[in-house]
């Protein structure tokens, strides 16, 4: 009889307790509500944020809604989708941190890109709107 897990685990074994730790994690009805009231929450700040025009810098906006929304999405991953570190031998986690990092990527490229648009091609000075044909 050998002492290591078998490669692939029996789905019986897995949902009556034998497994050998690689099960997904299963939230509780408190987990998922904490979830959705974060949810909730972190939907409405950003939402106040700019409608209420807290902030006079639209710099200061932009960067803490994105921010939020960041917060939000591993919220999600971690709430809904039960991201942790004992989940399947560890991989989950691996996977929150790599959407992290592809997160944070877009992110920054989308604020990028929005930028330089903004610069090289919105407004005119009136001037400008003269010589237009």
């Amino acid at each position: 009889m050998s002492s290591q897990a078998p490669a692939h685990e029996d789905a019986h074994e897995a949902h009556h307790g034998h497994s050998h730790g690689h099960q997904a994690g299963h939230g509780t009805f408190r987990s998922y509500m904490t979830g959705f009231a974060l949810s909730v929450v972190l939907t409405a700040i950003p939402f106040w944020l700019v409608m209420a025009g807290v902030f006079a810098s639209p710099l200061v906006t932009a960067l803490l809604v994105m921010g939020i929304g960041a917060i939000q999405i591993v919220v999600h991953m971690v709430f809904f989708l039960h991201m942790n570190p004992r989940s399947e031998g560890g991989w989950t986690m691996m996977a929150l941190i790599f959407t992290i990092i592809i997160v944070a990527i877009a992110l920054s490229g989308s604020l990028w890109v929005m930028h330089h648009l903004n610069s090289n091609m919105m407004p005119m000075s009136p001037e400008m709107m003269k010589n237009m044909p």
